[in-house]
């Protein structure tokens, strides 16, 4: 081998090697007995799932950090309204350019590599939160903040979906989402106790506790397939497998596709897109995460401590730690079922859970425009509105909350991944950008017809899913591939 293709094939080494612990332990197996936890492929892969699922807990954080704090933030520092208004929006923006360049940092430095990189401006930007004494920081902050949450929210579903054995996949795909609502729990939860700025630097810990951790788990055994490093490759498909399972099928499956897509296309471009094998499981990653957002999921609970408030909730900011509550056991119950009940069936229960839900909020809504303020029917509108507002956090959180982006990470060809997982990332992160930005307006025109266009779109939704989302369940990653070819 020449010299210059030796320094070629160092560049497409991962960014964080694929450690030597592992390679120790599948060499010296037979020696350390069958004790050993890393044979178990299940704890093994949930291992590495944990690890990674501290990037969604960051995430998560980011996005509740904004509700505990507007009060004290907005003191301390002198903001105004709209000052606050563009705090909490910058993440989204920053969320945007992250999300542009995730993949192609995933595809060139690897997945871990690429969550290393997310990690390292999450950090900076907590501290810069945490010691603003002005907008600058707090905005400087907030935007690396969301640059980080951008490349995280691409590559942990990616990273979870290359992983794990099909009959997994389901689950613990849905822990990326299931960890996002446990970080909004979190946040809301220490801003019930702590300072805003003291809440900024527990924001760190995620991240923190991540960077190591990267260490110790091995790259994507699909990633390392498609950049040629075959040893590596096998090696961390037989220790997320066990040193003991019979990997031969599973490698040869994976150099197949690999094989297949590297030979149709080494290069791919945006006119590529344009045929069928690579637009159509792109318009449907695309399309549900669209309508993730379209269905208002965000104006919703943007809008929830003022539905608390009318229905006589003395406490808004303990509500809204309530509705983040139940939105870890909602989707903890989705991450239980998606593996036996499928993807689609469960998106399809969302999504018309969510239209119900919403025709609720609105109707209660319309009808407290006829009633007065004082009588008995407005108090139990409002209690139907609370009603509505909790069922539909509920439905979201069964599918439309995680499955989307368990479906993004299944079907896209490994070949167009990074492109084509940028391209939905930036669709999903600029409707929430637009959704957060025009709630406000919208509800000012009318609370009513607000909560009826968001139930219009769960129902399209529903036709959306039924006569495109294909099923992914017990599927390998490149059984999905070959149906779009």
């Amino acid at each position: 081998m020449s010299d210059t293709e030796e320094a070629r094939n160092d560049l497409r080494r991962p960014f964080i090697h694929t450690g030597s612990w592992y390679r120790m332990g599948s060499r010296q197996s037979s020696m350390m007995g069958s004790s050993q936890v890393i044979r178990d492929s299940s704890i093994s892969v949930l291992a590495c799932v944990l690890i990674v699922a501290l990037g969604p807990i960051q995430f998560g954080f980011t996005c509740g950090y904004s509700s505990p704090t507007q009060a004290a933030i907005t003191k301390d520092l002198g903001l105004t309204v709209s000052e606050y208004s563009v705090f909490g929006s910058l993440s989204n923006v920053g969320a945007m350019v992250g999300a542009i360049a995730s993949g192609q940092i995933a595809e060139y430095i690897g997945r871990k590599g690429s969550l290393m990189i997310a990690a390292i401006p999450n950090i900076i930007g907590w501290l810069c939160i945490s010691f603003a004494k002005d907008t600058s920081f707090l905005y400087m902050g907030r935007l690396l903040e969301g640059f980080g949450v951008g490349i995280i929210s691409y590559t942990v579903p990616v990273y979870i979906a290359e992983i794990a054995p099909q009959n997994m996949r389901g689950g613990l795909g849905s822990v990326n989402q299931l960890s996002v609502t446990i970080g909004i729990m979190l946040a809301y939860l220490l801003g019930l106790f702590v300072p805003w700025r003291i809440l900024a630097v527990l924001g760190t810990l995620p991240c923190i506790v991540l960077i190591p951790g990267l260490f110790f788990i091995p790259e994507s055994p699909r990633w390392l397939a498609k950049m040629g490093m075959t040893d590596d490759f096998e090696t961390s498909l037989q220790v997320l497998r066990g040193f003991e399972t019979d990997i031969t099928v599973e490698v040869n499956e994976i150099k197949r596709s690999v094989a297949s897509s590297t030979k149709r296309s080494s290069t791919v471009r945006f006119v590529d897109l344009k045929r069928r094998r690579y637009y159509f499981p792109l318009m449907v990653g695309i399309g549900l995460l669209v309508l993730q957002q379209l269905g208002g999921i965000n104006g919703v609970l943007f809008y929830s401590s003022t539905i608390f408030e009318s229905a006589g909730v003395t406490s808004s900011n303990a509500a809204t730690f309530g509705v983040g509550a139940i939105q870890v056991v909602a989707t903890a119950i989705s991450t239980w079922l998606v593996d036996k009940a499928g993807r689609r069936l469960l998106l399809t229960i969302s999504s018309v859970g969510m239209t119900i839900s919403l025709v609720i909020v609105a109707a209660a809504f319309y009808l407290k425009g006829f009633v007065s303020h004082d009588s008995d029917m407005y108090s139990m509108l409002s209690i139907l509105s609370v009603v509505g507002v909790v069922a539909m956090v509920v439905s979201f959180s069964l599918g439309m909350g995680p499955i989307p982006w368990l479906i993004m990470s299944e079907i896209l060809p490994v070949n167009i991944k990074g492109l084509a997982g940028s391209i939905a990332t930036l669709a999903n992160w600029f409707f929430s950008w637009l959704i957060t930005m025009t709630a406000n307006l919208l509800l000012a025109w009318s609370s009513g017809g607000t909560f009826t266009l968001y139930a219009v779109v769960c129902a399209f939704t529903v036709v959306f899913v039924t006569l495109w989302v294909p099923e992914t369940k017990g599927k390998t990653l490149e059984e999905l591939q070959a149906l779009f070819r």
